[in-house]
């Protein structure tokens, strides 16, 4: 048994928590710096309210622990992970993972910078030994947002990219070639779990591919499980790089933070760049630990979507 330390648990941090305290093989608590703090039913999960900008408050509350798994969303200056990379260095932490949890964090989407940020710091501070092991997890898209508006997952808010199984739309750049990895967001907590129990070294890029597939099968394999055609709207990739591209139908953006009657426009303005993502190869990340953990069998988009998806008689 170690103890973990998760940073962050709503939403995709949530998911990672509850995995972790449903096998009950470590001491977890959770790290809040708000007022209010989240609850859990699971009585193995701890709170503990901690304020990141006083660093011996922060490197206490660290001592002990073994893992730190950090699930920061607002940062962008990366002051708050960088202090608690600090603090895991001064208490003896002995492995970090930094709040990535999506495609490759080289990727030039809007608010990737501080992924990329805490990436260079973390590379400087082992760049003449192995200071603090860490691990950019990273599964490409969760597959889970093919579902939509189908609930496939306890905590995950979803949200349609690329195609709506509901609108029966889909789009693609050109001739949909792109290659890009899906992977279910129950599989990933369930590789950190067992990443946690990895005796070797933790990969500095841990991709994990629980379906690899470029754009136009994608929307084919849709068809076929829904049993229907999609209508497919195709852009071309150099509107895309001139900023010129026009979008006769985007995915409905749906997210709690944003009001209703603009998340069209922002979906609009937003998805150019997920489109340009896939044909540049930010989401086609690499299996790493699909080669560490030969044994662990992922789900595949075509069982995640007949399981979730009404089925015609």
């Amino acid at each position: 048994m170690v103890h973990i330390a998760i940073v962050g648990a709503g939403n995709v941090g949530r998911e990672i928590v509850e995995e972790l305290a449903a096998q009950g093989k470590h001491q977890i608590t959770v790290f809040s710096r708000k007022a209010e703090l989240p609850e859990f039913s699971n009585p193995g999960i701890a709170v503990k309210r901690v304020d990141y900008k006083n660093r011996d408050e922060l490197v206490d509350s660290l001592k002990g622990v073994n893992t730190v798994l950090s699930f920061v969303s607002n940062d962008p200056e990366s002051k708050t992970q960088k202090a608690l990379i600090d603090a895991c260095i001064a208490a003896g932490v002995r492995r970090f993972a930094p709040s990535e949890w999506g495609q490759r964090s080289d990727a030039y989407l809007p608010g990737q910078e501080f992924k990329r940020e805490v990436h260079r710091y973390l590379q400087d501070i082992n760049a003449d030994r192995q200071v603090l092991e860490y691990c950019l997890f990273q599964p490409g898209l969760f597959m889970n947002y093919l579902a939509y508006p189908y609930k496939t997952t306890r905590y995950l808010h979803i949200t349609p990219l690329f195609l709506s199984v509901k609108e029966k739309q889909a789009i693609q750049v050109d001739d949909g070639a792109d290659w890009l990895v899906f992977t279910d967001i129950q599989d990933m907590a369930k590789v950190v779990a067992r990443a946690i129990d990895y005796q070797g070294n933790w990969p500095e890029i841990g991709g994990m591919v629980g379906s690899r597939i470029k754009m136009k099968d994608l929307i084919k394999l849709v068809e076929d499980v829904l049993g229907e055609s999609l209508t497919i709207h195709t852009v071309k990739r150099e509107d895309l790089e001139k900023g010129q591209a026009h979008l006769p139908w985007v995915p409905p953006l749906s997210h709690p933070k944003i009001p209703v009657e603009q998340q069209e426009a922002v979906a609009r303005r937003i998805f150019p760049e997920f489109l340009m993502a896939g044909v540049r190869g930010d989401i086609d990340v690499e299996p790493s630990w699909n080669k560490i953990m030969p044994d662990y069998e992922f789900t595949d988009i075509e069982a995640l979507l007949r399981r979730a998806l009404p089925q015609k008689s």
